[in-house]
């Protein structure tokens, strides 16, 4: 069967994200098809894992959380996937689905995914994704020369400029084909995206456990394909609003937390769950998002969208199935504040933030 969607990365994430949307969206004839997922590391414990994700009858995702003040626990099959190859193993079949059968690529490839090494290119597998991605792009080049839609899901602000930049450099300085690099510029459309959920566990040998929340945003652009029609898939003329969301509620809520756990000198084993049961505590956490957070959103015109996002965001960190630490959230503690808070202020100067100018002082 051909696989229009193709995805780089065989992470829990991925799983129970872009792979339960297109599943979703399948059953209901609203995706272009089915998936190849290719593993793109040499790792030998996720072998049992390839399998299992191409099984006929799918594996599972174990939804688990509150959504709008009711608990939910309800286990969802997984289906969308048709095969799971591993460049290692598979190269050439990779190659010839790319070339022949893609219209949409997803890549979830982790921190480092970007990275590239010196010598990259001198083995016929470069060691890098972007590396194995820029020859894949060639043979498909080579074969058909036909448009195509990458959707880069890596935690990188404005990830499709990134990564297109990142390929345009590489194709320049290592391969010097300037009709291939026009293709790369004109004919591939390399989308900036925005995903927001937490699976918290793996199974084994494949599968996951999610909160109930799940945001997939994709700025619109020209040529654009969708890899679904879903509730939780977004197209938006602009990515700034969803990301300063993320970045200045959620993550600016977790590292307030952190803050607090580390100043009070809290139990080691510590959770996000457990500190928000302290009255006390969440009153603080509340009088910062109502006072500070949500005005200076406010003042950008997205009241009523920060509003709604912060009591989703207390929902999902009161989630009685996540055990979040606050040891994991409080690494980096101080690069997170300028990056969650420090930033916030700059974003809206006008706006009194004594609460969080006090972290920022610390």
């Amino acid at each position: 069967m051909p696989t229009p969607i193709v995805q780089f990365g065989t992470s829990r994430f991925l799983q129970a994200h872009a792979d339960l949307f297109i599943s979703e969206a399948l059953k209901k004839g609203e995706a272009p098809g089915p998936i190849t997922i290719v593993q793109t590391t040499g790792s030998s414990e996720r072998s049992g894992r390839l399998a299992a994700l191409a099984r006929p009858e799918g594996f599972p995702v174990i939804i688990r959380g509150i959504q709008e003040g009711e608990t939910i626990d309800a286990t969802q099959r997984v289906t969308s996937v048709a095969r799971a190859l591993s460049t290692a193993q598979n190269w050439s079949e990779i190659r010839a689905i790319i070339a022949e059968e893609a219209e949409i690529l997803i890549s979830n490839t982790g921190d480092t995914g970007y990275q590239v090494g010196d010598n990259d290119l001198i083995t016929d597998i470069p060691l890098s994704f972007p590396g194995k991605l820029l020859l894949l792009l060639k043979a498909r080049f080579d074969a058909a020369r036909r448009p195509l839609t990458i959707l880069p899901c890596e935690l990188v602000s404005r990830n499709g400029d990134v990564l297109k930049a990142l390929m345009l450099r590489l194709a320049a300085e290592r391969m010097g084909n300037i009709a291939f690099i026009d293709w790369l510029d004109k004919d591939v459309v390399w989308a900036n995206t925005l995903v927001d959920r937490i699976v918290s566990e793996p199974l084994e040998p494949a599968g996951a456990i999610a909160e109930p929340y799940a945001l997939w945003a994709i700025e619109n652009q020209s040529g654009l394909r969708l890899p679904c029609i879903h509730p939780c898939v977004k197209l938006v003329d602009d990515l700034t609003p969803y990301e300063k969301l993320k970045l200045h509620i959620l993550n600016l809520g977790h590292t307030v937390l952190a803050e607090l756990w580390l100043r009070q000198g809290r139990d080691q084993n510590g959770t996000v769950r457990k500190i928000l049961a302290d009255p006390g505590i969440a009153a603080h956490l509340d009088k910062i998002y109502q006072s500070e957070v949500i005005p200076a959103f406010a003042a950008k015109g997205l009241e009523s969208e920060a509003a709604d996002y912060v009591t989703a965001t207390l929902e999902r960190f009161r989630n009685p199935f996540l055990n979040h630490r606050l040891g994991d959230i409080a690494n980096h503690h101080r690069e997170k504040i300028e990056r969650r808070i420090v930033d916030l202020l700059r974003w809206s100067p006008g706006v009194v933030m004594p609460e969080l100018q006090a972290i920022c002082d610390q």
